[in-house]
């Protein structure tokens, strides 16, 4: 659940969906996965092993630094690299976890191990990068985060549309147990509860919505029929959600897709119907 702060807004959600920072307990799993990955190997003196190898490069290629100061111990860089992966910046740390896998040449199935390992741990603690060839690439962009903070401000006008967007953050962000299935639900559902405010009826359906809203705001019929058929793929013919999207078919990026996807509608037509500026003024 959401913390008091996060619901007012006072903590930004970006420390949710991890994009120019990293919590701790990411920060901590990321380590895990060097220890298994490279650091369990290490010998105890420098030799011609792939591990004294790689420590060398860390040594001379990331820091800079004189390789007759690296001393007799690989135990002492791999020291050093943890001291600076764990109390680093975030894209200081994010440059460690990169360099590493570019520069250890002996085996490429303990590299790809090793960045699938980190894959899977960036996606439990939605992190906004993921390993792409070898490349920390981002998945999340600042105007993605953005489109959420703005859509989760919480004004009594349209409190029940960041009610279910909020539910859906939570249902996504839940470390231990994520519902992506009724994240999806909630999202959509977001945008069911705005159409229903908009053309202050509440029974009508989502396509009916819409296309009031189409005649009476200038939406362009295009953006409605995307939105409708993407709406079709949450529901069935009788406009319940569809019983068939099972949660071990749905995986993170269709909720977290959702939910930016549902966010930028939103204040598309929070800006389009002028409720925007009164909510916010208000």
């Amino acid at each position: 659940m959401l913390s008091f702060s996060q619901r007012k807004g006072i903590k930004p959600i970006r420390t949710i969906i991890q994009l120019d920072s990293v919590d701790d307990a990411l920060r901590n799993q990321l380590w895990n996965c060097l220890i298994w990955g490279y650091w369990n190997m290490q010998p105890e003196y420098f030799g011609s092993d792939p591990v004294s190898i790689l420590l060398r490069r860390i040594w001379i290629h990331y820091y800079d630094l004189r390789i007759d100061e690296i001393g007799g111990y690989p135990s002492d860089v791999i020291s050093k690299v943890k001291h600076d992966f764990l109390n680093s910046s975030w894209d200081t740390m994010y440059s460690i976890l990169e360099f590493i896998p570019n520069n250890y040449k002996n085996d490429v199935n303990t590299n790809n191990l090793f960045t699938n390992r980190v894959n899977t741990v960036l996606e439990k603690y939605l992190s906004g990068y993921r390993f792409v060839n070898n490349v920390i690439t981002d998945i999340t962009s600042e105007q993605e985060i953005d489109s959420i903070e703005v859509s989760l401000r919480d004004t009594s006008l349209y409190k029940p549309v960041h009610d279910h967007l909020q539910r859906a953050l939570e249902l996504l962000s839940d470390r231990q147990n994520p519902d992506y299935r009724n994240s999806i639900k909630e999202s959509i559902s977001a945008v069911e509860s705005l159409c229903s405010i908009i053309t202050a009826k509440p029974k009508a359906t989502l396509g009916q919505a819409l296309a009031q809203i189409e005649k009476s705001h200038e939406l362009h019929s295009a953006l409605k029929s995307s939105f409708s058929s993407l709406y079709g793929w949450t529901s069935d013919a009788d406009g319940i959600r569809h019983k068939l999207l099972e949660q071990s078919k749905l995986k993170q990026e269709d909720a977290k897709f959702m939910l930016i996807a549902c966010s930028a509608f939103i204040n598309y037509l929070l800006t389009k119907t002028s409720y925007l500026e009164h909510a916010t003024t208000k």
